[in-house]
């Protein structure tokens, strides 16, 4: 299992190349312990210090986590996450498809905050303005999964349960359409990857420079205002997204564009 020193593919990333495809076939399973780092090098003829690259670059993604005093082991499986407008609506709603582990969500903040720019810009109003949110977090029996938030407008929530650090027993937009009296009609998500804030990292038990993906969910009355903005972040390397959706029968275009030529 040598690499090869003229291919165009730096060594550390021909070295993950392999390791991954040994994990992908079930040779190193889940929980297993790799070799130390010496014995990495040797096993594909590359210095230590390569060695190191391909793990730290492989602990970034998510597929391996090393353990201080313990050695480097294969994480596991990737999480299949199920949690988009669809399925925060659905009558089996759900955080993940990977019903095999155990879930739970843990409120950890409620109270009036400023807006951050980007819930802000959802509500339409200025940076700063105070709103009153709901900090979650997410997390199975031995790892944090998520970290979230839900936004509401201080003059629709203000002295409700939405202000009260309790749980509901119910989803959110359940209780928040009884307190409001608005009804939750249309939904937008936008959905997009960066790096962690550092608060992000320390809640995720996640390296700094890994990434994540950061979901935006902006839930509308059927005037189309705002009735709550919510924020989810995952781990990047260790989560994809699934959703399942019925493919709309063809409508014929009653004005073809006649300058578009079909082939």
């Amino acid at each position: 299992m040598q690499v090869n020193p003229g291919a165009a593919e730096v060594p550390h990333r021909q070295i993950a190349d392999l390791i991954r495809e040994r994990i992908r076939r079930g040779e190193w399973a889940p929980g297993e312990r790799l070799p130390a780092i010496p014995a990495l090098a040797e096993m594909y003829g590359v210095a230590k210090q390569t060695a190191q690259r391909t793990v730290d670059q492989l602990r970034v993604e998510g597929l391996l986590i090393t353990k201080p005093g313990s050695g480097t082991f294969v994480r596991g499986t990737r999480r299949r996450l199920n949690r988009l407008a669809r399925g925060r609506y659905g009558g089996h709603r759900g955080y993940h498809a990977d019903l095999a582990a155990r879930y739970r969500q843990h409120l950890t903040e409620v109270g009036r905050a400023p807006a951050v720019p980007e819930v802000a810009d959802a509500f339409g109003v200025t940076d700063g303005t105070e709103l009153i949110v709901r900090r979650h977090l997410v997390r199975t029996e031995d790892s944090p999964v998520e970290v979230g938030a839900s936004w509401f407008r201080v003059a629709d929530a203000a002295g409700t349960s939405l202000e009260r650090a309790e749980p509901f027993g119910r989803p959110t937009y359940q209780e928040a359409e009884e307190v409001t009296g608005r009804r939750y009609v249309w939904a937008r998500d936008v959905l997009s990857a960066r790096q962690p804030s550092r608060q992000e990292a320390q809640l995720l038990r996640i390296r700094p420079d890994t990434p994540v993906l950061h979901l935006l969910h902006v839930a509308y009355d059927g005037d189309r205002r705002p009735i709550e903005v919510a924020q989810a972040t995952w781990p990047g390397p260790v989560t994809t997204l699934t959703e399942e959706y019925r493919v709309p029968e063809p409508v014929p275009d009653p004005d073809p564009d006649p300058g578009l030529v079909l082939g």
